[in-house]
Parts: structure tokens; C-alpha cells; sequence
């Protein structure tokens, strides 16, 4: 019988990601992640979302010594890969405490590039949620607090996963901090998160609504109100502060 050959084992360095993404480029891809970027500098890969999540996956077990170089790299969709693959190994259920922890101080530190609305809701629930969900969370009320619109959303998008854990509280916390914020993307996030922690407590966020729907900025309120019935719909929508 004839032995085989070994596979060669894949080489997870950004240097390798990168390779293989940019053999992903497809002049028919979709480039509809433009509006995405922070700044001029910023850069957009023409490769599908669906194709970065994809390898990502393969490469799941990166060194975060080398996701932190996918992170420093000015392609947008390099910096989705890094993220995703950030994600992958804190929802992987062999994942360390040790390394949960090493995740969680990764995305904190390097904040400056997760910079984006779509790079935050791609990891902050498991890399910062699930990590925060037995421990303190004073940190998220510094973030809300950030003068960087992302930190502000990685606040409130994290309790989306103690909100799937029957978690509330800090949802309607930060929810109401961040309210009148100067910023749509964060209005949508708080919504979006009332929403679901509505869902498990409808009680309180009737209360939050009583309080605050006639002031709340729109959209917020709109995107809380998606799983009411039509009466109550219209009837918050209707409110005016007098």
C-alpha cells in the first residue's frame, strides 16, 4: 500500500489572508460597501462579503498576533476578514478563557480600526458581549461615552448578547444614555436593541417608551416599535411633546 502524501498544513498569516483574498477579486462584485469607510484613506477590496466570511472561516485559527496586522491594513474588507475571524474563534465553543480574554483586549485596543457600523455588528457580540456577559460591564458605559461613533455602537450592540440570555437591563441602560445621540447609525442601534429587549420584557420597554417616546428621535422609536401591534404602534408614533 503506498503511503500518502501529508498535506502541507495552511499557512495562517495575514500575509497568506491577504494573498488569498485579493485572488478573490472579481470585476463582476458588487461594490456597494463604499459608503462604509471612516476616511479617504480607507480602502475597498472588490470581493463579495459572502467570500471574506468564507475564508475567514479557514483561517479561524490565526494568531491574533496576525489578525492585529489584518487590522492594520487600510482595505476595508481586509479589516472585515480580521473581525470575522475574530468572531469565529469566540464563538467556537473549544475557545479558551484565556483567549476570550485576549480577543475582548484585542478589539478594545485596536478600536481605532474596527471603525466602522459593519465591523462592529460582525464581532462586538461575541467578542465583547459574551466575554462582558460575567463580568463587569462599566467599560460599555465608557464607550457610550466615546467620541468615536463606533465605540458608542459597540456599547449597545454587546448587549445583544445578554439580551438573547434574558439580560435587559444594560440594553434600556445604554439605550437611554446614548438616545439623543448625534449620530443616525447609533439611532438605529438603540432600536434595534429596545426591540429585542422588548421581546423579553415588554413591560419595561413600554415604561421606557412612556417616557421617552415623544421626544426620541424617530427612527429609534420606529425600529423599537417593529414588534408591536398596530394600535400601540400608532399610538407612540402619535405622541408629541406638548
Amino acid at each position: 500500500m503506498k503511503n500518502k502524501k501529508a498535506q502541507p498544513q495552511q499557512e495562517l498569516t495575514a500575509k497568506q489572508f491577504i494573498k488569498r483574498l485579493e485572488a478573490l477579486r472579481s470585476p463582476q462584485a458588487a461594490k456597494s460597501h463604499e459608503h462604509l469607510t471612516s476616511d479617504k484613506q480607507d480602502q475597498i477590496m472588490n470581493v463579495r462579503m459572502g467570500q471574506i466570511f468564507a475564508l475567514a472561516k479557514e483561517f479561524m485559527n490565526m494568531p491574533l498576533i496576525e489578525v492585529e496586522k489584518l487590522l492594520e491594513d487600510p482595505i476595508h474588507k481586509v479589516r472585515v476578514g480580521a473581525v470575522s475571524i475574530m468572531d469565529f474563534q469566540a464563538r467556537n465553543k473549544k475557545t479558551t478563557d484565556e483567549r476570550r480574554k485576549e480577543l475582548f483586549d484585542l478589539y478594545i485596543r485596536r478600536h481605532d480600526r474596527i471603525n466602522t457600523w459593519d465591523l462592529v455588528d460582525r464581532s462586538a457580540i461575541w467578542v465583547v458581549g459574551s466575554y462582558l456577559f460575567d463580568k463587569s460591564r462599566k467599560i460599555l458605559y465608557k464607550l457610550a461615552k466615546s467620541k468615536m461613533m463606533a465605540e458608542r455602537r459597540t456599547a449597545i450592540v454587546s448587549t445583544l448578547y445578554f439580551i438573547g440570555k434574558g439580560d435587559v437591563n444594560d440594553a434600556f441602560n445604554l439605550a437611554g444614555i446614548m438616545l439623543f445621540d448625534k449620530e443616525d447609525l447609533i439611532h438605529k442601534a438603540n432600536g434595534w436593541a429596545l426591540r429585542f429587549a422588548g421581546d423579553e420584557d415588554g413591560k419595561q420597554l413600554v415604561k421606557f417608551l412612556d417616557k421617552h417616546a415623544a421626544s426620541m428621535p424617530r427612527v429609534t422609536l420606529r425600529y423599537s416599535l417593529e414588534h408591536f401591534n398596530k394600535k400601540l404602534r400608532d399610538h407612540y408614533m402619535n405622541l408629541k411633546n406638548q
